[in-house]
């Protein structure tokens, strides 16, 4: 099989895997070619699973970055989301599109997994995502099957005592997309008490702008502070705003325009009919692949 075969099969796969270690669309890309140009270099013939052997280009590939950056992140002004994994209507039919939509990457299981160690999250992921057993992830990683074992049930213990994973992921695919397409309509006619309605008791609104734009640097909690926030952020924005309603990390989301260039775009989780959570990503430079 030639390395372009290679790549239809195991892009989709790879491509989850490092988005999920990095929560960043761009550098997730740039993992993955790179693993694929080394497979390119060196040749398949010697390779016996290239599964696990890519596998374990892009784990290791992933946490050299993340350890390369970490002062990024600790100097991040503000509070820090992913990269969105926004669906383009040229991507609906897309093989990969499709795949990821039916995995785990909400931003809110996302920020969960970003509260792991570097470590902790590969070994979590190849275990609980890509299904490996301890040696095969030992193999990977670097450390023994036993040290893999414990890291993975410290790393799932840590995601449960903070919340519930599969939680996560559970919601009414119709009902989240009306919400959603219900609080779009509230934010462009800046309708306060609509907004305060579709919240939740304790909604929590989240805002990276990365110190490039101007955005809330700390959490907003509560239903009124959000919906004056919310119902004012767009009249005060020259020129024309527009929106989009579309898949937003495997969830009903929306996109943002002014003057027909991406300004934003949100993602939510909801609770018992109502959102619990609103993520703005205002960050432009998280907003490139963005269309």
């Amino acid at each position: 099989m030639k390395t372009e075969q290679f790549y239809t099969e195991y892009k989709p796969l790879m491509f989850s895997l490092a988005y999920r270690m990095l929560g960043s669309v761009t550098d997730a890309e740039d993992i993955v070619q790179d693993a694929f140009l080394t497979l390119y270099k060196s040749g398949s013939d010697h390779i016996q699973n290239m599964k696990a052997y890519l596998c374990k280009i892009v784990t290791n590939g992933c946490l050299g970055l993340l350890r390369s950056t970490s002062k990024q992140r600790e100097n991040y002004i503000g509070t820090w989301l992913p990269e969105p994994l926004v669906i383009t209507a040229s991507e609906e039919t897309d093989p990969m599109q499709s795949y990821l939509q039916k995995e785990s990457v909400s931003t809110a299981y996302l920020l969960l997994l970003q509260q792991l160690s570097y470590l902790e999250r590969a070994v979590f992921l190849l275990r609980e995502v890509m299904q490996y057993d301890y040696q095969e992830i030992a193999d990977i990683v670097g450390k023994s099957s036993a040290n893999c074992r414990q890291i993975f049930h410290r790393a799932k213990r840590s995601l449960y005592v903070k919340d519930d994973p599969d939680h996560l992921d559970r919601f009414d695919q119709e009902q989240t997309a009306n919400l959603v397409e219900q609080f779009m309509q509230a934010l462009a006619s800046g309708d306060a008490t609509r907004i305060v309605k579709l919240l939740s008791a304790d909604a929590v609104l989240v805002a990276d702008g990365g110190g490039k734009v101007r955005a809330q640097l700390q959490p907003l909690h509560g239903p009124m502070p959000i919906s004056h926030l919310t119902s004012n952020f767009l009249k005060k924005l020259p020129g024309n705003v527009t929106y989009r309603l579309t898949m937003v990390n495997g969830l009903p989301g929306i996109v943002v325009y002014l003057d027909g260039k991406t300004l934003t775009v949100l993602s939510f989780s909801i609770l018992d009919g109502h959102i619990a959570n609103l993520y703005f990503v205002i960050n432009p430079d998280k907003l490139t692949h963005v269309v």
